[in-house]
């Protein structure tokens, strides 16, 4: 989608007003400071061109646009203009304009991003495993939620779709990209040398997304739709995805209005293997009695064949009224909503290893088990059981959500006065909000009887073999009620007013020929609520029913798992979901006086900052310093039942009465955070950077929560930490980069991160009551369960990256980037200390992350090819035990095809190599997750107005 910007319209926000122009350049146009100032605060395209900024500069107050208007269009065009503005900025940035987007095989923002360098991508939250779109973005070796997220300079609230992300330990701070789909951006910078006047919030960095705004246009009227069809390879199925833009100004360019709307569909299929709830055989296991060697060994208690299918459908807009009526006044509104449906349907077909004729209840596995790495890799259990005395060797689950969504939206009003011609203020106020929804699940879990099993891990080359003796799989039979479970409706609730002042005032003093100042608050909340359906035990199911549901016949898909490989179930039986939803409504116990308080917390913060701000310049340099105070007061409220309250309510169907709410309030803090950036430019077309900086992020929510959550069969679980503290982070970075010829660049850049109070895991243990046990004994058991929480540690990242962009001729060119990061905690969790594998290793941390790009591009039409790779990386803590994720790389291609001038042909496809996405635990003896997710071709129309 071409995107057309004029210099008359809009003047900048001081979020953004860290990049001006410097006067040394012969290759790039000359900027006033003033201009220079100006041209960053919007961050549009001013840099192109010494004409234009000229026009700006001699513009009357007549209100009237200039004349000479700058066109983007076309790949080199775009990013020649990201060049632009990366060169003439005081610090760090890298910077994605529209077209970048527009051309490029990208369906949200986080896409785009990850062809920036020093930029990971991961395709899910906490809780919900890999899928095929990016949803998670992080800088340098570090976790997402260290990476801030903004639109338009402000903060912005994203909800989460899946229920394990909605409650409990999961929920972060990071942003869920999925919600921003690529059409909203007008340019996308991505901040790696924080300066003062910056929201705080990022420690290794902050992402800040620019939407378009109606005085940027160039004709008075503007129509821009994209109709497009999508086809994933696994599902087989094509949906529609439609965008549609309108923009409309007046003809003295003093009032616009732009709207946005999106309506996007599209199907998904994840096929998989999952290897559940790694745990070690215990010291009391009957099992050691005859087979020492068994001690301290891991295992993983389910082993299972996993069939997600999905319809995801993001719908909503954008709107933007603009009002300047004259150079020195600038008025601007805009509301933004996007909504996911995210409707699924989860089946998963185990052996247990905790069932009654496995190892995890004290039985020992028949001869000829293997050992390895601390693991225990292959192992048989011959059926012992009877008819009359069955044993259990397996247990299914199949779980639909049908109505679950994530919604987020804001609304922003941002408005510049210059009352003087050396005076500029600006002012921000908003508010945002994010939620989160599981109506309801409906649950099956039966267990697999009189079977026996076999399994064989195979390491990550392929999933494990497994083997139910005695059992058919593709037939519902062999299989009774367990019970049923689960927590809906469940929900998350993000909310965030703000406010805030700037100004900036041009003075003569020396080097500095500027001085910003300003003061900004906010008040946040994140509440949420579970109510849990069961335990329903079979016999005593709400509804009087102890009978399987209905079985139509329905199994797996023929080709379930062929991407995969491996010998483990694949013709396996399913219930319909239209089946299964009717009966988990008829049978599911949803009384929210049922309130599930082991999962639920609810906290409030306020934050008061207040920053100064020197733009320097001289000789062949330019700079600014500066030093921003932050206030953070916060209110932590959690959960517990303790061993001397009553339990209360009738424990067959109430097991979790006598929480009592805990209320914490010691993470208060005051933190300065002082920067400093100079840029010196060595030759006309070599420039060096220095950064220095102390910035700051506040711990996840779920990690303030304070609540716990607990694994009943293992006596493990994962808690809260109310009084954590803020992770801070003393920064230097240190770029040279070589403009060696137009549209060319060449750069290297060191990096180093000093992290004080990052949030690492370490172990406690405490007494809780044990809801499983209590369920069967219809009294109160407490049991001592070892907790994983998180805590302040000390760590370290550093690192260098290597970036290029090079035009080769003939219409073609290339870019591509290396980053690599040496991330590590200081002092290691006790947790990890006696395990193999790296107890040091932190969150989100790879290695080496690589991209690289070839492009062709003439009159008619335009390609591109991209791959982009990130090495094994820590993705998050999974029921007291790490979870890696495994190298991975994706394929991504797209094709414009020019029909005239206002309609252009597009054909694109994304995860073209079919990646598979595997994950491990300690080492990659243990395995934890194969995933594959299929290819998608995008096939339509633009058509420009």
């Amino acid at each position: 989608m071409t995107h057309q910007q004029s210099f008359g319209s809009g003047e900048p926000s001081s979020t953004g007003g860290n990049v001006h122009h410097n006067s040394n350049s012969t290759q790039l146009p000359k900027l006033t400071p003033i201009a220079a100032a100006a041209a960053i605060l919007t961050l549009s395209v001013a840099m192109n061109a010494q004409a234009q900024t000229q026009q700006q500069q001699q513009a009357t107050t007549d209100n009237r646009e200039p004349d000479a208007v700058v066109v983007i269009s076309g790949i080199r065009g775009s990013l020649q203009q990201s060049l632009s503005v990366k060169r003439n900025a005081s610090s760090n940035v890298d910077v994605i304009t529209a077209e970048d987007v527009g051309k490029m095989p990208d369906k949200n923002v986080a896409d785009s991003l990850q062809r920036v360098p020093g930029v990971n991508i991961s395709t899910s939250g906490a809780g919900s495993g890999g899928f095929d779109e990016n949803d998670r973005v992080s800088l340098r070796g570090t976790a997402p939620s260290l990476t801030q997220t903004l639109i338009n300079g402000h903060a912005v609230s994203s909800g989460e779709w899946f229920v394990l992300d909605q409650v409990g330990g999961a929920v972060g701070r990071s942003t869920s990209y999925s919600l921003l789909p690529s059409e909203i951006v007008g340019q996308v910078v991505v901040y790696k040398a924080p300066t003062a006047e910056q929201v705080e919030g990022g420690s290794s960095g902050t992402i800040d997304i620019r939407t378009r705004h109606p005085l940027d246009f160039r004709q008075p009227i503007s129509l821009e739709a994209g109709v497009e069809a999508v086809y994933a390879t696994l599902p087989k199925k094509t949906d529609p995805q439609v965008n549609v833009l309108f923009n409309w100004k007046n003809e003295q360019g003093t009032l616009g209005l732009m709207a946005q709307g999106f309506s996007e569909k599209r199907s998904l299929r994840r096929d998989g293997q999952e290897l559940l709830q790694w745990t070690q055989v215990q010291p009391d296991n009957p099992a050691l009695k005859a087979h020492p060697d068994l001690a301290h060994v891991w295992f993983p208690r389910l082993i299972g064949s996993a069939l997600f299918q999905q319809e995801r459908h993001r719908t909503g807009g954008l709107i933007d009224l603009q009002f300047k009526p004259s150079r020195d006044f600038n008025l601007e509104a805009t509301y933004f909503r996007s909504k996911m449906d995210a409707s699924n349907y989860n089946t998963n077909y185990m052996i247990d290893m905790n069932g009654s004729g496995a190892l995890g209840s004290g039985v020992a596995p028949d001869p000829g088990y293997v050992i390895r790495n601390g693991t225990l890799v292959s192992a048989s259990f011959t059926n012992k059981g009877t008819t009359a005395s069955p044993l259990r060797y397996g247990v299914v689950d199949e779980i639909v959500r049908n109505g679950e969504y994530a919604q987020s939206e804001f609304f922003d009003l941002d408005g510049k006065w210059r009352p003087t011609s050396n005076l500029t203020i600006t002012a921000k106020v908003g508010s945002t909000k994010g939620k989160g929804v599981t109506p309801q699940q409906g649950v099956y879990e039966g267990d697999i009887n009189n079977s026996g099993l076999v399994y064989t891990l195979n390491g990550l080359g392929s999933p494990a073999t497994v083997k139910l003796p005695g059992i058919n799989t593709s037939v519902f039979t062999g299989t009774i009620l367990d019970w049923v479970f689960g927590s809906a409706p469940a929900s998350t609730d993000d909310k965030e007013t703000y406010g805030q002042i700037d100004a900036a005032f041009q003075l003569n003093a020396g080097a500095f020929h500027e001085i910003r100042f300003g003061l900004r608050g906010t008040e946040h909340t994140r509440t949420n609520f579970e109510v849990a359906q069961g335990p329903n035990w079979a016999n005593t199911d709400v509804g009087g029913s102890s009978t399987n549901p209905a079985w139509n016949g329905t199994t797996y898909p023929g080709n379930f798992a062929k991407d995969l490989g491996g010998d483990f179930p694949k013709n396996v039986w399913m219930l319909d979901r239209a089946i299964l939803d009717a009966w988990g409504t008829l049978h599911s116990n949803r009384d929210v006086s049922r309130t599930y308080y082991p999962d639920m917390f609810n906290l409030k913060e306020k934050t008061k900052a207040f920053y100064v701000q020197g733009e320097m310049e001289g000789e062949g340099w330019s700079g600014n310093v500066g030093l921003r105070v932050v206030r953070t007061e916060g209110t932590s409220n959690g959960y517990q039942i303790l061993p001397n309250q009553p339990v209360g309510g009738n424990l067959p169907a109430f097991p979790w009465g006598g929480y009592v709410q805990q209320t914490a309030t010691g993470n208060n803090s005051t933190i300065p955070l002082p920067s400093l950036n100079l840029k010196f430019d060595l030759r006309s077309d070599v420039v060096a950077r220095v950064g220095l900086s102390r910035t700051m992020t506040r711990p996840d929510y779920g990690a303030l929560g304070g609540t716990v959550e607990l694994t009943d069969e293992t006596h493990t679980g994962n808690g809260g930490n109310a009084a954590l503290k803020p992770v801070k982070s003393n920064n230097l970075d240190l770029t040279l980069q070589w403009y060696y010829a137009p549209h060319a660049l060449l750069s290297a850049g060191l990096f180093y991160m000093d992290l004080k109070d990052y949030v690492g895991y370490g172990t406690s243990t405490g007494t809780f009551i044990d809801t499983r046990a209590s369920q069967e004994r219809k009294q109160a058991v407490f049991a001592t369960y070892t907790i994983t929480s998180p805590i302040n540690v000390s760590a370290k990242v550093k690192g260098l990256e290597l970036a290029a962009q090079v035009p080769l001729g003939m219409g073609f060119g290339l870019d591509g980037n290396v980053t690599l990061a040496d991330s590590h905690l200081n002092s290691c969790p006790p947790m990890q200390t006696a395990t193999s594998g790296n107890p040091c290793d932190m969150v989100g941390a790879s290695k080496t992350t690589a991209n690289g790009g070839l492009f062709f591009e003439n009159d008619t039409w335009n390609a591109r090819v991209s791959y982009s790779w990130r090495s094994a990386f820590l993705a998050a803590q999974d029921r007291g035990t790490p979870l890696y994720q495994d190298d991975t790389g994706t394929l991504a291609a797209s094709f414009n095809y020019n029909i005239s001038k206002n309609i252009v042909l597009t054909i694109s496809g994304q995860n073209l190599n079919n990646p598979i996405l595997k994950n491990y635990i300690y080492n990659k003896d243990q395995p934890a997750r194969f995933y594959a997710n299929g290819a998608q071709y995008y096939a339509g129309v633009r058509i420009k107005y």
